[in-house]
């Protein structure tokens, strides 16, 4: 049984239901195709890899001369781990999205946007200091010393740094719509990452 498929985060809407507003993101998961079978037999485990096909050609038929040189004809290679392998799966065709019906639960993988070097205010939420009366602390974190010894900094201090461009995971993501014909899921909430940026959605069992 398939849990899992690779897709593209398009960006954030939103749709009425009974009147009601539900903000969701729109994951395209089309033009992805399978490009390898993994058997328990003669690899240890079950799974499938997947390329996603450049924009040249997609309007091309998969050919076996594609796998001789993936690097030309996919931009992106992705494995996804299956309970069982269908025994009717095979290379070239699409991924198939029956195991998801609306209603379900995902957990959405994606990579967090990056944000460069951030202060302690935007990185980690502090309130800064008094903006009035003379003050000139400005966004710094203030002291980071530790009492017990002078001039040592405690592990884990909250300071400036790299902020973003992280592995996140968001759980129990609902699934609002599927348009199977375009390959397209709408997925309450927000996905982490860019428009275009790659969103692995796992089923929740």
């Amino acid at each position: 049984m398939n849990n899992g498929l690779w897709g593209k985060k398009v960006g954030i809407t939103q749709i009425f239901d009974n009147h009601k507003v539900i903000p969701v993101t729109v994951i395209d998961t089309s033009h992805w195709v399978i490009t390898q079978i993994k058997r328990q037999a003669k690899d240890g485990y079950e799974a499938v890899q997947l390329g996603y096909i450049k924009p040249k050609f997609r309007e091309a038929v998969f050919s076996a001369d594609w796998l001789r040189n993936p690097k030309v004809y996919f931009s992106v290679l992705r494995e996804v781990r299956i309970d069982k392998v269908p025994e009717t799966a095979t290379v070239g065709e699409a991924m198939d999205l029956s195991f998801l019906i609306e209603g379900d639960k995902v957990n959405a993988h994606a990579k967090s946007k990056g944000r460069g070097f951030a202060g302690v205010v935007k990185r980690h939420g502090f309130a800064g200091a008094k903006g009035s009366h003379g003050n000139m602390m400005g966004k710094r974190p203030g002291s980071i010393g530790f009492m017990r010894t002078q001039g040592e900094v405690i592990k884990g201090k909250k300071l400036p740094g790299h902020m973003g461009c992280q592995q996140v995971v968001l759980r129990n993501l609902k699934v609002i719509k599927i348009d199977s014909e375009r390959r397209v899921l709408l997925v309450n909430g927000s996905v982490p990452g860019n428009i275009g940026s790659l969103v692995y959605l796992k089923k929740v069992n």
